[in-house]
């Protein structure tokens, strides 16, 4: 059997597939209740001084925030505008705080700035009106019920 070569270097191909992955997940975190995520300045750094390499916060991430630099064994930044506004999780869970947040006023300016609770209000209603039209149908049916069974009773 003849072995094909490869045309395209490894290395290459993983980049394509990185940028390919990248460029989705940007498109997916790059509003924020409809404000471009990039005019909100929230997003982890690290003290290089202060961070020991241990990786947590690259594993516990779940918006690729992070990757791990296994030459220099550290955490890097590389997604910053994927954070979710407002998270903090790899901050309070890094071992020796070597992350830092803006102050949460920061978001809060954005969200008076931006009228923000008006699309958490719509995004409210459409989220629960299904269960809360299910919850009123159910409680008349057993109203319903109770009153039927009352009434054999009488």
């Amino acid at each position: 059997m003849r072995k094909e070569k490869c045309l395209i270097p490894n290395k290459l191909i993983l980049t394509a597939i990185k940028m390919s992955l990248n460029k989705e997940k940007e498109n997916k975190f790059s509003e924020w209740f409809g404000v471009p995520r990039k005019e909100i300045p929230w997003y982890p750094k690290i003290d290089p001084g202060v961070c020991v390499g241990c990786g947590l916060c690259a594993v516990v991430c779940g918006r690729n925030v992070y990757s791990y630099d296994f030459a220099s064994k550290r955490p890097v930044i590389v997604n910053p505008y994927n954070c979710l506004v407002g998270c903090t999780t790899c901050a309070n869970l890094c071992p020796t705080g070597a992350i830092e947040f803006p102050s949460v006023e920061v978001v809060r300016e954005v969200i008076r700035k931006y009228k923000v609770f008006l699309k958490v209000k719509e995004s409210l209603i459409n989220k629960y009106r299904g269960k809360y039209v299910k919850l009123i149908e159910e409680y008349r049916m057993e109203q319903e019920y109770e009153k039927k069974k009352a009434e054999e009773i009488k």
